[in-house]
Parts: structure tokens; sequence; C-alpha cells
């Protein structure tokens, strides 16, 4: 492990509102010159976008941005300062009729936690960020620090939750599923590393990216927005009617990290089925940790989803699940959190190969 790196696990942010007009556009109508004022404060900036009829996506020099008429999902990953956004995200919002009605900020476990600013080195500290930036009106809070029972070994990560909401029943029917992968296969990586002299600028790099790597088969129906950075890393959004897709990669041996994210449905015909479209994400990697955090929203938890993705996931990639936790958030559903390892390199804390 590298002293110092890049910080591939991302801060991700999720604002929902409601609307008392009848403006179909909503958060959409925000300007871009005050959306670049709070990536400003973030510590980002907007290296790529692309739209339809639905929704915005933002592809940013560190991760992705989403704005649909009445939602927001931004992901930072490095040091940034996302926290920093909620506040002007809310006034932004306030100046087209629209009023908070659910906050969630989740992460995983930093890889250099030593080298983030506050209030990030404590997600006590974060928490109480994050509740100081919202209104009372969103009196149902909780936070949760979701810890594998075999998280000593360092194959697998804990997962941090903080959800806040004006009502108790959630009301975002879309499943949201997010992958962090670590110590990817070195031959697999090397897709997404700049070729010296190559004279391709960033899009046609991220594209010849996206289509070496295989991410363009995770969902053939999706347009993808893609960018390679230089000398290397990549960032992709993916837009599907509705739905959305993200894919970050730090692919720097020591401290390798790519994240795959997408909103979807269980039941929805033609979306896919979610452990197959996971399969194919991680396949693209071939991680040796992968966790998997799934928001079941206005849907209720379906366990056998969750045994399936299992049973996939071991038999197509030969990943075993080594740890299962399930956590309520009032207003939020319900997060389901599944911690992987391939069978052949998982080493118990008493020792031993499994």
């Amino acid at each position: 492990m590298a002293v110092s790196g890049f910080e591939g696990f991302e801060k991700r942010l999720e604002l929902r509102f409601s609307t008392t007009n009848n403006n179909p556009m909503g958060l959409r109508l925000i300007d871009f010159e005050s959306l670049d004022q709070v990536l400003n404060e973030v510590q980002c900036t907007v290296v790529s976008a692309v739209a339809n009829h639905s929704f915005d996506a933002y592809v940013l020099s560190e991760s992705s941005l989403f704005v649909y008429p009445t939602k927001i999902i931004i992901k930072t990953c490095g040091t940034t300062q996302l926290l920093k956004s909620i506040r002007p995200f809310i006034h932004l919002a306030r100046t087209l009729s629209l009023t908070l009605r659910a906050c969630r900020y989740s992460r995983g476990s930093f890889i250099f936690p030593k080298a983030q600013p506050f209030p990030y080195t404590s997600f006590k500290d974060e928490v109480v960020i994050v509740e100081e930036s919202l209104p009372n009106s969103l009196r149902y809070r909780k936070a949760s620090v979701m810890t594998p029972s075999n998280n000593n070994n360092n194959h697998s990560r804990a997962w941090h939750v903080f959800t806040a909401s004006a009502d108790v029943a959630p009301d975002e029917p879309l499943v949201v599923v997010e992958v962090c992968m670590t110590e990817l296969d070195r031959v697999n990586v090397r897709s997404f590393f700049r070729r010296k002299g190559d004279g391709k600028n960033s899009d046609s790099a991220g594209k010849e990216m996206t289509r070496l790597s295989g991410i363009d088969m995770i969902n053939a129906n999706a347009f993808i927005c893609d960018f390679a950075f230089d000398p290397c890393g990549y960032s992709m959004n993916g837009v599907d009617g509705d739905r959305y897709s993200t894919i970050h990669v730090t692919p720097e041996d020591g401290f390798s990290y790519a994240s795959f994210e997408c909103g979807l449905s269980l039941y929805d015909d033609g979306h896919g089925d979610i452990s197959e479209v996971l399969t194919r994400a991680i396949d693209v990697f071939r991680p040796d940790c992968v966790s998997v955090a799934t928001t079941y929203g206005g849907e209720d938890y379906d366990h056998e989803v969750t045994k399936r993705l299992e049973r996939v996931l071991a038999k197509k990639l030969g990943l075993k699940c080594r740890s299962r936790l399930v956590d309520e958030f009032p207003g939020s559903g319900t997060v389901v959190f599944q911690s992987f390892t391939p069978r052949r390199k998982y080493y118990s804390p008493e020792g031993g190969e499994q």
C-alpha cells in the first residue's frame, strides 16, 4: 500500500425535493453558472455533460452530478468538500419554489483517512455538519455505520449512512445500488492508462477506454458520456431513459479503486436483473474486494433478490459473500450492505486461506 495516493472512495449526497408549482423542469432550471459556483465550493469542476428528456448528467473532475426535476445526486472523491453543497443547493431549489423533503449522505471507508480534511476525518463530525445544514422539517433522522464482523481483516470496509426525511414512509420507488471495488486486476486496469503520445483528447481517449474495458456492454441501451484523465483514470455517466449509471476508476497499483452505481427498479422489464448488471460491471475490474450497498426506497426489501445476487456472483465470478447487514432508515427505506472476496484470496482473522 502506498503511503499516500488518490482517494477513490466517494462521498455521496442525495437531496430530494417537493414542488408547489407545475413546472416539469424543476431543478433543471438552475443555470450552469450557479451550479459551477456550488461545485467551486466543493472543489471540483464539470469536465463533460449530457442530458435527455428526464435529467442532466455531469462528469466532474472528481466523480459525478445528476440533476433531476426534483432530485440532485452528487458524489465526489479525493479530498473534496462535498457537504458544502447542501446549503447552496437548498437555496437554489427554494428560488424555484422547491422544498427539501429528504436527504441521504453515504460513503465507504477511506483508503487514506488521515489525508481527509475536517469534517471527513470523523463520521460523527460529518453528521453534525449535515444536520446543521438541514431544515427542522426533516425531523426523521438516523445515522448508522454498518460494519461487517470480519472488518478487522482489511478485506471489508464499513458503510456509513445518514438520512433525514420529512416523512416516515419512503417516497422514492427507485432502487439505488452502489458498488465499491478495491485491489483491481492489474491486467484489466491497463485499459485506464493513457498511452504517451497517442494524440487523443480526453473525449476520444475516454471512448476508447469504454470500448476496450467492456464498460459499453454493461448496459447496451445506455448512452455513455465518458472522460479519460491524464495520465490515468476514467469516469463515465450512463443515461438510459430516466435511469442513470456511473463508473469511476482510479487504476494505480497500491490504491486501485473502481465504483459502479445505478438506479433501477426490481420489476421493470427491459432494464435487466440487478445481479446480472452487477456481474457485468464487476467483471470489468475483477477486484479482490467488493462491497455492494443496495438502498430499497419505496419498494419493500426483497430478501430473494439479495440471495440471488450472492448466488450469481459466486457462480459467475467466484466471489463469496463474507457478510450481509440490513438496516432500516425512516423515510429512506432499507439498506443492505454486502461484502465479497474471491474464495482463493480470502484470509480469515484466525489465519489461513478459505
